[in-house]
């Protein structure tokens, strides 16, 4: 079976502020559905009130990430999936709690980390 990453950038949230909380309970509950089905890894959000750090092989390390490189964050969640179309439809699950598109790609996993 094949890692699934799920994802979405920050800006493509735009949810009207009486709908926050649904969204959250939805969200909650389509994981808890894929922790039930067994298909869930990990998953989570970019923690955007802490800048990023860019650390050299030598150590030193400077504030901000690649400058040439749009920002990474948002929300994400790896899930382990026999196939691409169960993938695509867990993503619209995703899709339709958190009210926004999803983008979904095939998690390069390393066995060996």
């Amino acid at each position: 079976m094949a890692k699934y990453l799920i994802s979405f950038p920050s800006a493509a949230m735009v949810v009207p502020d009486g709908e926050w909380r649904a969204v959250g309970r939805d969200a909650h509950a389509v994981i808890e559905e894929a922790k039930t089905a067994g298909v869930y890894v990990f998953g989570g959000g970019i923690d955007e009130s802490v800048s990023p750090v860019l650390v050299s092989a030598n150590g030193t390390f400077k504030e901000g990430g690649y400058p040439w490189a749009p920002p990474l964050n948002g929300g994400f969640t790896v899930l382990e999936l026999p196939s691409r179309d169960e993938a695509i439809a867990w993503a619209a699950r995703i899709a339709k709690a958190c009210r926004c598109d999803q983008e979904l790609r095939v998690f390069g996993f390393d066995p060996h980390s």
